[in-house]
């Protein structure tokens, strides 16, 4: 059966016989949406990028650009695949994550502050080398991140689920929890990872500690957060919150210890290349009648 695709990019290459839609010649705000059978919503555009598919009678595949698909369940309707771009953004990601670290152990959110101020002001900060430091969540992003890491003279562990790579299981964590110096956070949102990060697990990290959350927001207990930077104890880097988007006056934003990005760890300029190669290539297996890769739902 000839597929009809849909994404946001013009000049996706598709294989002969299938029919490449995009902005360029079809509005999902107005334009009749029921022949697409192959979906890529828009990326970083969340839910309201999903809404259009409840439109297409004929979809087969919901493929998303983005790693979580927390959002797109919903829209997985019986007869439909959902495959989310695990990998994609696997080199971003991890970049900001490292960053943020660095940023947040060497004293940037005070330079950026006292800079603003016109102010000199130095003082004596924590190195990123010579921490002890736990990836929780040992997926494709955070085995980049370990991977980026191991330039530095740093002991790192992975922590899942499964226990698998070279991993501890999650499990094990909070026995550990109070020895690291700084603690990635790149676990999926479920049910089980909701709040995950609650007030007795802030509590236990030790005195000057960092959190870096490049996962999602509600992992974190926010309240509980903002009370361990306010009383100085620990220090964060966040690239998601929660809420989502933070909005003005909320007592994040003013929190000491903490920097904050939105939500910017996958949209870099290293995202086009890798994220039109990915769906080329699905689109490739799909034509060949091979099983596409990353389906996390089938229903």
């Amino acid at each position: 059966m000839s597929q009809v695709v849909w994404s946001q990019w013009d000049d996706l290459e598709v294989p002969d016989g299938f029919v490449r839609l995009s902005p360029q010649n079809c509005d999902l705000k107005t334009d009749e949406l029921k022949t697409i059978t192959f979906f890529v919503p828009p990326y970083m555009n969340g839910r309201e990028g999903l809404l259009p598919s409840l439109k297409m009678e004929r979809l087969q595949t919901l493929q998303l650009l983005t790693a979580g698909y927390e959002d797109a369940i919903e829209f997985a309707k019986p007869g439909i695949q959902l495959c989310n771009a695990r990998g994609v953004h696997d080199a971003s990601t991890a970049e900001l994550a490292v960053g943020l670290a660095i940023s947040v152990r060497r004293g940037f959110q005070d330079f950026i502050r006292a800079q603003d101020r016109q102010e000199w002001s130095s003082k004596r900060y924590n190195s990123l080398n010579d921490s002890n430091i736990a990836i929780v969540g040992f997926g494709s992003i955070g085995q980049t991140i370990a991977k980026y890491l191991g330039v530095y003279d740093v002991s790192i562990t992975g922590y899942s689920r499964s226990g698998k790579n070279g991993s501890k299981q999650i499990s094990e964590f909070d026995v550990e929890i109070s020895k690291y110096d700084i603690i990635f956070l790149i676990l999926p949102l479920n049910a089980e990872s909701h709040k995950f990060f609650n007030a007795a697990r802030l509590a236990k990290m030790k005195d000057g500690a960092v959190l870096i959350n490049v996962a999602r927001g509600p992992i974190v207990d926010t309240d509980a957060l903002v009370k361990e930077l306010n009383a100085r104890r620990l220090f964060a880097g966040l690239d998601v919150t929660d809420p989502e988007p933070l909005p003005k006056g909320h007592p994040l934003w003013s929190a000491p210890n903490c920097i904050i990005a939105p939500h910017v760890g996958g949209n870099s300029s290293a995202f086009e290349s890798r994220g039109k190669r990915f769906i080329e290539k699905q689109l490739e297996r799909l034509a060949k009648g091979e099983p596409l890769i990353n389906k996390v739902l089938f229903t």
